[in-house]
């Protein structure tokens, strides 16, 4: 992807809405919809890198009520020809078609390589990657499981989107994290898993989010890992410009 000279890629991840209730999540909603309104005049592209929203669960013809306004502003950015990219998180990994269809929105379940002005970028929410998220892990395995899936889809959505609701704010195996704090180098999983990467191939930068913390650690001379944060504490985000990301705060 070429990015004219007065254009940026911006990249934002964990906004949860809905947690811990919609109400009490409407504001960061309105800010986090700011935010669209105020980049859309520079973007050459978006990409959200998942849990935006604390559960979401597609039915054949039924998707969760609310979240109105920042489907909305994402519809109109998308339909205004800047093209928006999706990384499904561990909160709204039962994402589908919806925002393919509706939204003409391309939705990834896995992190993908991206070339941004020369620079190789690997995407990505950034959950049950590299060691450790043992317990996370082997909950995703249950939640992706086909017949899992099938059976949940026969609860009515009021009582399916409730019990997903319920489960999203007070499990932490779903969340896959401890408090959001800086473990160091060494323990932090999605640095292993970025350093292990970078034994087959290169990659100037890591992107992700989940771990809910704004990092930027140098890898190698020429190789970064970022964390874009959260927009429930940090509001931090990512912008890509000429040839360099950088994390900035909302």
């Amino acid at each position: 992807m070429h990015i004219p000279e007065n254009k940026k890629v911006y990249f934002a991840s964990d906004q949860h809405l809905g947690a811990p209730t919609q109400e009490a999540s409407f504001p960061r909603e309105q800010k986090f919809v700011n935010w669209l309104n105020q980049i859309k005049d520079d973007a050459e592209a978006i990409f959200l890198l998942g849990d935006l929203f604390d559960f979401w669960f597609e039915y054949k013809t039924v998707v969760p009520k609310g979240f109105v306004r920042v489907l909305g502003k994402l519809a109109e950015i998308r339909d205004s020809g800047i093209p928006i990219y999706f990384f499904v998180g561990n909160h709204d990994l039962w994402m589908h078609d919806y925002f393919e269809k509706e939204l003409n929105i391309p939705v990834y379940h896995s992190p993908q390589k991206f070339i941004l002005n020369n620079k190789t970028l690997l995407i990505g929410h950034g959950d049950g990657l590299g060691p450790h998220d043992k317990g996370y892990k082997r909950m995703k395995k249950v939640f992706t499981f086909p017949l899992f899936k099938w059976m949940f889809k026969w609860l009515h959505p009021d009582l399916g989107v409730r019990l997903g609701q319920y489960m999203s704010v007070k499990n932490k195996l779903i969340s896959g994290d401890e408090d959001a704090k800086f473990l160091g180098e060494e323990n932090e999983w999605l640095v292993q898993y970025c350093k292990r990467k970078l034994e087959t191939a290169h990659y100037d930068y890591f992107v992700f989010g989940h771990r809910h913390l704004p990092l930027h650690i140098q890898l190698q001379e020429d190789s970064k890992y970022i964390n874009l944060g959260d927009w429930i504490q940090y509001y931090t985000y990512g912008s890509f410009e000429k040839d360099k990301l950088t994390l900035k705060k909302y």
